[in-house]
């Protein structure tokens, strides 16, 4: 082999080397970038959202309607002067409860107690004319029984003692008359319950009759009424479910109610009436229940919120409010599979049952939904379930508190 050739060759062996180097490096270069963007992949997949999940509910339950209304007393009296005459004393606070009977104004019962002893001394009066028509009259008929009188003069003398007889009635009426008007200088309660502002003040002439004015006016307290205008729908079907098993009988029918200084509908009671026509114009019954409020906290006037169930019970599904999403008019859930991803589904709801509410479309038993946690999770979105009761009271997870999720090994 000649110098030339050993050069040539040790060329080729040079390029060859140098070619391979250069592949190696860019083979390298590809690899390791792959391998470090699929480890960035896996580095920013985001983790499953833990959210609070429960069951669906189903149960028998009486459904319920809510309405607005107002609180009426059984019974308003204005207080009235039956009698005229100086305003004497006042014997109640004004707001306070009172007794049926009780005391409340006193007018000047002096002109009275002297009309009584007037009438007293007219019937004592008539008392001795009477008896002396009566001797007359005994006396008159022993001797008309000798005829030594005339039957005029007998006559006479027995028309005296049927008019002294007459007379002492009238007297007695009239010391009655007397009495009565002595009593009603003291204006008694004629109802128990809660009087008003006092109108009139002590020492102000007061009128009598009934267009006098008013001295007070004093309401009931216990039972009071709860007065609303429920849809004509939902009373016929609640008139239909109590009268289908006989007798209708309207306290079968539960109430309950709240205020505008509670949350809930803590006042139980039962519906009292349901008036004999529909509104037309609203298309509305006026209805009326009773509620016992021995302890005064109820005052007529006060807003109502009154919810009124059907005598019979009916299979429901029910969920917590919390789990429902609006979407512009449709209202929402999300529904978690069996894969622990979030589905998106339109619900019907009903009414209110225990703080829940009726669902009427959109879920089947015991599938599983998103009860806290909405705004954190899409459709379609990997979750961590949580589970919780399906319940108004249930620990639910709060979006501001960090949740723990234990690693997988």
């Amino acid at each position: 082999m000649s110098l030339i050739q050993l050069h040539n060759n040790k060329h080729r062996l040079l390029a060859v080397t140098l070619g391979i180097l250069v592949m190696a490096g860019m083979s390298a270069a590809v690899f390791g970038v792959s391998g470090s963007g699929a480890r960035a992949d896996v580095a920013t997949a985001p983790p499953a959202m833990p959210v609070s999940v429960a069951t669906v509910v189903q149960t028998e339950v009486a459904a319920w309607d809510e309405f607005s209304g107002r609180l009426e007393a059984v019974e308003r009296v204005d207080i009235r002067s039956r009698v005229a005459g100086t305003l004497q004393a006042v014997h109640f606070r004004e707001g306070a409860l009172v007794r049926k009977g009780e005391l409340l104004l006193t007018i000047d019962p002096a002109p009275y107690a002297a009309e009584v002893e007037r009438a007293g001394a007219q019937v004592a009066a008539a008392q001795a004319r009477l008896a002396q028509a009566k001797g007359e009259h005994d006396r008159s008929q022993r001797l008309w029984s000798e005829q030594a009188i005339s039957r005029r003069e007998f006559d006479e003398r027995t028309n005296g003692k049927g008019e002294a007889d007459a007379n002492l009635r009238a007297t007695q009426a009239a010391l009655q008359t007397a009495q009565l008007s002595l009593g009603y200088t003291q204006v008694r309660a004629p109802v128990s319950g809660r009087v008003g502002k006092l109108e009139v003040t002590v020492g102000n002439l007061v009128a009598a009759g009934p267009s006098s004015p008013v001295l007070t006016t004093l309401v009931s307290v216990s039972p009071i009424y709860a007065s609303f205008d429920a849809d004509e729908q939902v009373v016929a079907k609640a008139l239909k479910d109590v009268s289908a098993g006989g007798e209708r009988r309207l306290e079968r029918i539960p109430v309950q109610m709240g205020t505008a200084a509670s949350t809930d509908t803590p006042f139980e009671g039962k519906l009292q009436l349901v008036d004999n026509q529909v509104d037309a114009k609203s298309g509305t019954v006026r209805a009326r229940a009773v509620f016992d409020n021995k302890d005064g906290q109820l005052m007529p006037g006060q807003f109502a919120r009154i919810r009124m169930g059907q005598a019979t019970q009916a299979t429901a599904l029910l969920i917590n409010e919390r789990a429902v999403g609006t979407d512009q008019n449709k209202k929402f859930v999300l529904v978690v599979g069996a894969d622990n991803k979030a589905a998106y589904r339109e619900v019907t709801l009903g009414a209110s049952v225990n703080g829940l509410r009726v669902v009427k479309n959109g879920l089947a038993p015991n599938e599983r939904i998103v009860v806290n946690g909405l705004q954190r999770v899409r459709p379609g979105a990997l979750v961590a379930p949580q589970p919780v009761e399906m319940s108004a009271k249930a620990e639910l997870l709060h979006a501001d508190k960090p949740v723990k999720v234990a690693a997988k090994s």
